[in-house]
């Protein structure tokens, strides 16, 4: 991949060779105007925006720092600036861009090493230098740095190396760049006719991202006008889909197919791909390599509750919304309390006659006034007509989330008050259950089934504007806390005998998020099954290779979840990342296939379980999707983001196998189906 020594280089070269980088755009806004906007802008990314653009290192000066102070619930507004510092840093602000625009908004010089750091370290203030190469690939400053830099061309010309990518979703898509990147032929096949994955499928009322969008796009394609903050699942399927067009990747995935099962060759280091077609037909492929980009939220679950296929009405998962159903008038059965349905019901409340939801375990909520609104006009004009500025606000927002919170889910093991696992996590409790207890204040009723007993962090937890309370207290929604005996064939009948009629029920109970790469069936080197093999617990090296199945390499795959930190775009880039490097050693090193050792394997899933064991959705018994049926945490990952970023910039040999099969370079490129 690249180091320090590297990054230093190319930037200093770049630099010295005076590239600079045009301006977006000229403006001749007037100084009414540029005050207006500033008064909307997002400062601390702002100062840093300008004093790259102007050379004015005097707007990044310790006295408008931002002093970043770490929150239990959510970053201060302007990352804790005083008022003061506020005022100060707009004043400052708009005379930088008046004379920014009074010079002609001249193209802006790409900045050497010392003063890129200098830049960062006025946002990422506690950064040390193993930070600087991890923070600079999320800048994408010099642009393009992440790509790989060797090609197929320059390394094997001669050699034929074909990839299967299942999946168009969001790691199929950053595979497939990068390995376009690196001259590799590939074919992507997805099961949808459209790329996006969970945002295409998922297509639920009131569905939109509870991550920050900025943060929530790939490095290499950013996007300066994101309509709202956490953006709608109309926009971000939007921004999938530019990608694919834009990119030319579109072209390279045949839609509406299925891949059913995946089988390796050991006589030929191969993989053989059945597949199905949108016709229903079946076909074959030969790769060299699989890149698994299924995702974990991809199989919707359907709880088991007796008698649930007795049911006369009309009932669906979230994540198949029935959209030729009208729900004015009806009365609505909602069962679970998660993340979809945490959308779903604020958005059909007002329209249904009634509405029954089912809840298991409340989950803790962050507060987010902001949630619903609209990026201000003022912003927007900002990221076009100051070089870089949506760049470093994404990366405020990056790094304001990538370890801050991590603390506040950390287990101290001499704590013992119940409900929380450290003093830090009894901080956050108190914090959002004060937050709770004022959105319920008129209906303690509802406040003793809000707040829950168990430790923040330990399931998901949600951002609410307070639309949610608004939707609970409305006369005819009822929330329903005791647990479900069985459904009729006209409504949900609870364990305390009483029979809930309803015309609709909506499951929205989450996904088989731990039951990596089902359906297919994977057969590895040997004959091993994949699935036998897991007995139910998926496990894998950095979440990417699994030992007994060669060249296959999984994108979000288990224990890379993140919920307290950090990007989980970032991670799959990461990983792409580290599969390149795999391709790239098996063509420079004439190695036809590499294989995950028992040993690394086993070694690193241990420190994995014991890291994972001292956070709060390890420690806690709560029912959560982060955990796989044998109670193991198989969805989180439970280190510093740092550290995946160290273990992925480098192929680890000696983990690995080699194999040499003089007979696997007889895969040609022709043999790879095309759309």
């Amino acid at each position: 991949m690249y180091s320090w020594y590297t990054v230093q280089t190319i930037v200093d070269s770049m630099t010295s060779e005076g590239l600079s980088l045009p301006n977006p755009a000229r403006f001749t806004a007037t100084d009414e105007q540029i005050r207006d906007a500033v008064a909307e802008a997002e400062l601390p990314a702002l100062l840093v925006a300008l004093a790259h653009a102007t050379g004015d290192i005097t707007l990044i000066r310790d006295e408008l720092r931002p002093p970043m102070p770490l929150a239990p619930a959510a970053l201060p507004a302007q990352g804790g600036m005083s008022e003061a510092q506020q005022s100060l840093a707009r004043r400052d602000a708009v005379e930088a861009i008046i004379r920014f625009r009074d010079a002609g908004a001249e193209s802006v010089p790409l900045p050497d090493t010392a003063r890129l750091t200098e830049l960062m370290a006025f946002i990422a203030r506690d950064a040390g230098p193993e930070y600087l190469p991890f923070l600079l690939h999320e800048l994408d400053l010099p642009p393009g740095i992440g790509a790989p830099s060797w090609s197929k061309q320059d390394v094997a010309p001669d050699r034929d190396f074909v990839v299967g990518i299942i999946g168009a979703g969001m790691s199929g898509l950053a595979a497939a760049y990068r390995l376009r990147q690196a001259g590799i032929p590939f074919t992507i096949f997805e099961k949808n006719e459209d790329v996006g994955g969970t945002w295409f499928e998922n297509s639920y009322p009131g569905c939109r991202l509870d991550t920050n969008n900025f943060a929530y796009s790939y490095s290499f394609v950013q996007k300066m006008d994101w309509p709202h903050q956490f953006s709608t699942r109309d926009a971000i399927l939007g921004y999938f889909r530019d990608v694919a067009d834009e990119t030319g990747l579109r072209d390279s995935v045949q839609f509406g197919t299925e891949v059913t099962e995946a089988r390796f060759d050991d006589a030929t280091d191969s993989w053989t791909l059945r597949h199905r077609g949108p016709d229903g037909t079946e076909s074959v492929t030969r790769v060299n390599a699989i890149i698994s980009a299924v995702g974990q939220l991809n199989r919707p679950n359907f709880p088991a509750i007796p008698g649930r296929d007795r049911f006369a009405g009309e009932s669906w998962h979230t994540a198949q919304w029935r959209h030729d159903v009208e729900l004015e008038g009806m009365r609505v059965a909602v069962i679970g309390t998660g993340a979809s349905a945490f959308q779903v019901v604020p958005s059909i409340a007002e329209k249904v006659e009634r509405l029954d939801i089912f809840q298991r375990n409340p989950p803790w909520m962050y507060p987010t006034p902001n949630y619903h609104d609209e990026n201000s006009a003022g912003l927007l004009w900002l990221f076009e007509v100051v070089p870089f500025y949506h760049r470093w606000y994404r990366f405020f927002q990056f790094w304001s989330s990538v370890e801050g919170r991590r603390r506040f889910a950390a287990v101290d093991p001499e704590w013992s008050t119940p409900g929380s696992v450290s003093a830090d996590n009894e901080t956050m409790r108190r914090a959002l259950t004060a937050y709770l207890q004022d959105q319920f204040s008129d209906r303690p009723d509802l406040a003793a089934k809000v707040i829950p007993t168990y430790p923040p962090a330990a399931k998901r937890m949600l951002r609410d504007n307070g639309v949610w309370a608004e939707a609970l207290k409305r006369p005819h929604v009822n929330l329903i806390t005791d647990g479900i005996a069985e459904i009729t064939e006209t409504g949900v009948r609870t364990v305390d005998g009483r029979l809930h009629e309803v015309d609709v029920i909506i499951y929205g109970t989450g996904f088989t998020a731990s039951d990596f790469l089902t359906p297919m069936t994977v057969v590895g080197a040997a004959g091993r099954d994949l699935h036998e093999y897991w007995q139910g617990n998926s496990q894998a090296y950095l979440g990417i290779t699994i030992p007994g199945f060669p060249n296959l390499f999984c994108l979000y795959g288990p224990n890379t979840n993140l919920v307290v930190n950090g990007s989980i775009i970032l991670f799959s880039e990461l990983a792409v990342d580290y599969v390149l490097e795999c391709i790239h050693s098996l063509l420079t090193q004439g190695y036809s296939a590499l294989d995950l050792r028992q040993d690394a394997y086993e070694e690193y899933n241990r420190v994995i379980d014991e890291a994972n064991a001292l956070t709060a959705w390890g420690a806690s018994d709560v029912s959560s999707w982060y955990k796989n049926a044998l109670g193991r945490v198989s969805q989180n990952w439970p280190l510093p983001l740092l550290d995946y970023w160290t273990r992925t910039r480098d192929l680890d040999t000696d983990a690995y196998q080699f194999r040499t099969s003089t007979a696997a370079l007889g895969v040609a490129e022709d043999q790879l189906a095309r759309p």
